[in-house]
């Protein structure tokens, strides 16, 4: 009986291919069988993959020396679409893993903003503010005050599900709107704003040109901390806390049944997912350099659910590709305005490039649930699947 409990027990040494005489190669399997796995563990594993791998190793690689090689206009872009994908992937673990609906991100972005600033903010200034300059306290304070905004409304969420749910967070955007509008001393009041916290590491201004221009800086800074981000949320999408959400999104009754604790794991999710939106926040306040309370409102969640549905629920890697796509809306606005004079540049003129911009949000939420509901993420695996079957079309 020992071969047999063995067999059923998972292994990361690697095993001969019966047959070929032939030992496993990197990541404990077969050379030339990739997806032949002889464990849980080694489906579930970080890479499972060489090509995933190696792939990965290149995109990183690239997108370090991307600021050598582009211009800081673009790079402002690129920043400000890695801070989107930081919170687009704390809603993608609430909404896309556990499959709880929820329009109150934007909520959440503005609490982290605005601790932030409060945490680094000159304590001489016109609003109020500690002077705590140190770039990893004022970020963790921020994700910290969002998580626990998080905690105090998810009890009241977690009894509820679909359309109810969708409803009562979107309840907590207009709350948002009306505290951080009349909370003059924090936020500086409608139509003011107050300045975004100053991003000092290790004593360089990442604001302030030097040996790097200030985009480059803040860009490498960005990227850093999403990198931080998505391994962190892999690593939970791919443990109990992981299959727990996907088991509460398939069938939560089911889910039940089973033995998981519902309110306990939508705890989890609620939290966890604001406190990516705190830390999205905070960085969001250092990419736009200065901000209202009028911005923290139903279009800023409406931008994130877009994040998440055009690049692909339940997916790190789609909500980075479409948080991108949603950064860089405006740049593309701006490009079809030149190709077509008669797009206004002025917001009062109809048609212009505002009206442009909110036409290709909806287009493209629409084609994509449409079309492609798996969202870039399916566009890219639809290609993969072509070239590893290439010529053949089965």
């Amino acid at each position: 009986m020992s071969h047999l409990v063995s067999a059923s027990e998972p292994s990361d040494t690697p095993t001969p291919d019966r047959g070929t005489g032939r030992r496993g190669g990197f990541f404990g399997r077969p050379r030339g069988r990739p997806e032949l796995y002889s464990s849980y563990r080694q489906e579930q594993a970080l890479f499972n993959t060489r090509a995933k791998a190696v792939g990965a190793a290149v995109l990183i690689a690239i997108a370090v020396l991307l600021p050598f090689n582009v211009s800081d206009d673009v790079l402002r872009i690129l920043g400000l679409g890695l801070v989107l994908a930081i919170g687009g992937i704390g809603l993608n673990l609430i909404t896309g893993y556990a499959g709880q609906v929820s329009l109150g991100h934007a909520f959440f972005v503005g609490v982290g903003a605005y601790t932030a600033s409060v945490v680094a903010g000159d304590p001489e200034g016109r609003a109020f503010g500690l002077g705590i300059t140190v770039i990893p306290v004022w970020i963790l304070a921020a994700g910290a005050m969002a998580a626990l905004c998080g905690v105090i409304v998810a009890p009241l969420a977690t009894r509820l599900r679909g359309l109810y749910l969708a409803v009562v967070t979107l309840g907590l955007v207009f709350l948002g709107t009306y505290v951080f509008t009349e909370w003059a001393s924090v936020t500086g009041g409608p139509g003011v704003g107050r300045e975004a916290p100053r991003p000092v590491l290790f004593g360089d201004d990442l604001t302030l040109d030097s040996a790097f221009t200030s985009d480059q800086k803040l860009y490498w800074f960005f990227l850093a901390l999403l990198l931080i981000g998505a391994l962190a949320a892999r690593n939970i999408a791919r443990s109990r806390i992981g299959r727990a959400f996907g088991a509460i999104r398939d069938r939560d009754i089911a889910a039940g049944v089973m033995g998981v604790d519902l309110a306990r794991y939508k705890l989890i999710a609620f939290t966890v997912s604001s406190f990516y939106a705190g830390v999205c926040g905070s960085l969001l306040f250092v990419a736009n350099r200065h901000f209202g309370p009028e911005q923290f409102g139903l279009i800023m969640s409406i931008q994130f659910v877009a994040i998440v549905f055009i690049g692909g629920a339940a997916t790190i890697s789609g909500t980075i590709m479409g948080a991108l796509l949603i950064a860089s809306l405006p740049r593309i606005s701006a490009e079809i305005a030149h190709l077509f004079p008669f797009i206004s540049t002025a917001p009062n003129t109809s048609p212009n490039i505002f009206e442009v911009e909110a036409i290709l949000y909806g287009g493209l939420i629409v084609a994509f649930l449409l079309f492609e509901p798996r969202g870039l993420f399916g566009v890219w695996l639809r290609m993969r699947m072509y070239w590893k079957s290439f010529p053949f079309t089965y």
